[in-house]
């Protein structure tokens, strides 16, 4: 398991002991801000400071195995086809999201738009080229959309292509079918951090102050009403194996947890999980599960534990 922190780099976890790599072992930023593995084994990582490739040798991870990488603005011109020259934009390498799709194009979400990376077509000399999505002459825009700041994105079932942008952009959600780029703002809510896509191929949408809103193919419905939650500072959700919905709080009482936690829905009834319960901390910052179904959290001040089901395990330092 990968796990990106903040300010400490990167830790890398066999199940037995962690290995951290960090600037003094080649990475460019300590700021991690989302991990992707490819379809090809490959690990991408975002930074504050452009983007990291880890390939695997086959052995244990050595700092010889990443690569960095900048994003150039506009790289590539859509319409002429021809190579633009290397202007580096600092904004455009604060890279928050990352997808690869069906087609296996590698989406970007960054400070100053979102960025295509075709592994199959995109390389120049062993450097990704990376394309500005907007720049696209097929693209209808009719809401002149930016597409700044995209904290998420997501693929839906019939091959559409779902952003939100969490912070001062405030384009609520939008979505790219193919053809059009369109957006939503669901009860005139501009600011969406997260999106999930669901089992059943429905998509939630998470807003930090806002609550959850599920989205079926025709219509959005508030979920947090439905189901109960009353906490307005939700920051990242799952969905596990079982079809359990976990919803994890941005707690500001830093000094001893908060009132956070996180929340597990399983459909019928909603129980908090807190530090009373072995949480390593309130404000909980992400959220994944393991093929063995354990639920990882990681949260503030670089706390990282486990949960089996029963109980947690500890693994902050």
């Amino acid at each position: 398991m990968w796990f990106g922190s903040a300010g400490d780099g990167i830790y890398y976890y066999d199940g037995k002991s962690f290995t951290n790599f960090t600037r003094n072992d080649g990475l460019c930023h300590n700021d991690i801000l989302c991990c992707l593995e490819d379809k090809n084994g490959i690990i991408w990582f975002g930074t504050r400071n452009g983007l990291m490739r880890y390939t695997p040798s086959g052995k244990q991870p050595e700092k010889n195995n990443f690569e960095s990488f900048l994003i150039a603005a506009n790289t590539i011109s859509n319409s002429t086809q021809k190579k633009i020259p290397y202007t580096y934009v600092v904004a455009d390498n604060f890279v928050w999201s990352m997808l690869q799709d069906k087609t296996g194009k590698i989406w970007f979400g960054t400070n100053n738009g979102v960025y295509i990376y075709n592994p199959l077509t995109g390389m120049d000399h062993d450097t990704p080229v990376f394309t500005h999505f907007l720049d696209n002459d097929n693209l209808i825009n009719n809401n002149n959309l930016h597409l700044k700041e995209v904290t998420s994105m997501v693929e839906d079932k019939n091959g559409n292509i779902w952003f939100v942008s969490g912070y001062s952009q405030g384009e609520g959600i939008c979505c790219y079918d193919g053809k059009y780029l369109t957006n939503f703002k669901p009860d005139s809510i501009n600011s969406f951090r997260s999106i999930i896509r669901r089992k059943n191929g429905n998509l939630l949408f998470l807003s930090t102050f806002h609550g959850v809103y599920s989205y079926d193919g025709s219509a959005f419905t508030n979920l947090t009403d439905k189901i109960g939650i009353k906490n307005d500072t939700l920051i990242t959700m799952l969905e596990d194996k079982s079809e359990n919905l976990w919803f994890g709080h941005n707690s500001e009482n830093m000094k001893n947890g908060g009132d956070g936690g996180v929340w597990r829905y399983d459909g019928k009834s909603l129980k908090l999980l807190t530090t009373k319960d072995g949480l390593s901390h309130n404000c909980v910052f992400c959220i994944v599960e393991d093929r063995d179904g354990n639920i990882w959290f990681g949260t503030r001040n670089t706390g990282l534990c486990r949960y089996d089901g029963k109980s947690f395990t500890d693994f902050t330092e």
